[in-house]
């Protein structure tokens, strides 16, 4: 994954790069939820922090 995404951009020191599919996630909904402009997508790791990204039409 590493060796892929730097061949795409550059990868600075304390970079995070996240993969998987955490539980309930919106596609298992019923109905399936999705994210839309406007919602804010979060990422926390305990004891080291969080990040924050807006979600924005592509």
């Amino acid at each position: 994954i590493v060796s892929y995404l730097s061949g795409l951009m550059t990868l600075s020191p304390g970079d995070l790069i996240a993969t998987g599919t955490p539980p309930g996630v919106g596609f298992a909904r019923k109905p399936p939820v999705f994210l839309q402009p406007g919602d804010t997508c979060r990422l926390e790791i305990t004891g080291l922090g969080q990040i924050e990204n807006p979600v924005k039409e592509a």
